[in-house]
């Protein structure tokens, strides 16, 4: 499935709250069920992508408008881990293995530790695939582990099943930035007027496409 062009949009770009998300996992772990999931409330089992898929929708968080841009990442293999470009894109991730393969478990980790603290942002942790309990290679306590090591919530979900639940991974994590933005503005206000010193990130709205290279 292909971007679509975003439709019922009155307003201009310029005017939406933007929010950069990408989705993290290895080959096989239905990265893009959950996007499409929460993007369009379908499931569909079986996709055969080729390159990472870059999706734009409006969606209201709270009462406000924001338009997520999401990017579905497509490693070739298990050893294939993230460039630099996309945590430079991205706002947050969204870090995904199924309970049903532990080397996905294995890859979520080896991302977290690529990233290091060059690259700290919002961040949740989601076990695909619950309803294939009979499957189960990764137990719900050590997803909960690693989340506690990664400072992350955690989720265990079913493409196939669920909606909502899906739904509120994509909008807390959304709910995140948002917060990590606002305290970086009160933080930089802070310093301008002589206020309390902060560090500031740089988590700007709507961070440049050009981060990424062109499809």
């Amino acid at each position: 499935m292909s971007a679509n062009p975003i439709r019922g949009i009155r307003r201009k770009k310029s005017s939406l709250t933007e929010v950069k998300i990408a989705v993290l996992g290895a080959p096989g772990v239905g990265k893009s069920a959950l996007t499409v999931r929460f993007l369009t409330k379908r499931y569909i089992g079986e996709y055969d992508h080729q390159a990472e898929t870059r999706y734009k929708h409006e969606v209201m968080v709270d009462s406000e408008p924001i338009l997520f841009e999401i990017l579905d990442t497509c490693p070739k293999n298990d050893e294939e881990l993230p460039l630099n470009e996309v945590y430079n894109w991205a706002d947050a991730l969204v870090l995904v293995f199924a309970i049903t393969d532990r080397r996905s478990f294995n890859y979520v980790r080896r991302v977290k530790q690529t990233m290091l603290d060059a690259f700290e942002m919002p961040v949740a942790l989601v076990a695909n695939k619950a309803d294939m309990v009979h499957l189960r290679q990764v137990s719900t306590e050590e997803g909960e582990i690693l989340a506690k090591d990664f400072e992350c919530c955690f989720t265990e979900v079913a493409a196939a099943e669920q909606v909502g639940q899906i739904a509120e991974v994509f909008l807390e994590v959304c709910r995140e930035v948002l917060s990590v933005r606002r305290k970086n503005k009160q933080s930089l206000l802070d310093r301008m007027l002589g206020g309390k010193t902060a560090v500031v990130k740089a988590y700007a709205r709507g961070k440049s496409d050009s981060a990424l290279p062109k499809e």
